[in-house]
């Protein structure tokens, strides 16, 4: 994992004088021991790991992936995904539209069809619909890589579950907040929406979130 961006501290500074919420969510979720934002830097691993996930339970999903990474004999990427079977990536718990896209995944990062150093060069915007692209990843799939492991920081994924909740509980709205509302506080925080997203995550999951 690498470290905390370097924006996180310059983040909470500015989003503590813009909102007294955030700025009590960043004071209770400050102890050295937190885990922040990190990522692995490995889109391939992080893309894997978000079309097992789609759909099912953390727990469960933590399962499937063990037994995919055990597959994989650890070594996550598009080489060892081509030489396995579709049975043998369907065992370890995918569905047969999961198989699909890993599969499809591997084929297009090894023909480049699929080129991920191209993201670094694209707008938040443009990177999220040249994901949208590969089989299995939606919107939200490619907002969760590109805050965990590209680590934009002004990503606010109004399709989450968790931030419509986070929002709902710290502004004292009902579930769910209305759109204008969200659009409110997407243009008080910007240009720190990602540090945003993950306060109101954490203020309601009492393990940091990881991707």
């Amino acid at each position: 994992m690498s470290k905390i961006p370097k924006y996180w501290n310059t983040a909470k500074k500015y989003l503590s004088k813009k909102d007294k919420v955030m700025s009590s969510l960043i004071k209770e979720y400050n102890s050295p021991s937190e885990i922040i934002l990190t990522s692995r830097k490995d889109v391939f691993y992080s893309l894997c790991k978000s079309i097992i996930g789609q759909q099912i339970s953390v727990a469960a999903a933590n399962s499937i992936f063990l037994r995919f990474k055990k597959k994989c004999k650890d070594k996550i990427n598009a080489n060892t995904i081509s030489k396995l079977s579709t049975t043998q990536i369907k065992n370890c718990g995918l569905t047969k539209q999961k198989v699909k896209g890993i599969k499809s995944l591997a084929k297009q990062t090894l023909d480049k069809s699929f080129n991920p150093r191209l993201i670094t060069k694209m707008s938040d915007e443009e990177a999220i619909i040249y994901l949208s692209q590969l089989r299995q990843i939606g919107r939200w799939s490619a907002e969760m890589i590109l805050l965990f492991t590209y680590n934009r920081s002004n990503i606010w994924p109004i399709q989450d579950i968790g931030l419509l909740r986070g929002i709902s509980k710290n502004y004292k709205k009902k579930y769910l907040p209305s759109e204008s509302y969200v659009k409110l506080l997407n243009k008080r925080f910007t240009p720190y929406c990602s540090v945003a997203t993950w306060y109101l995550w954490r203020s309601i999951d009492p393990e940091p979130i990881q991707y």
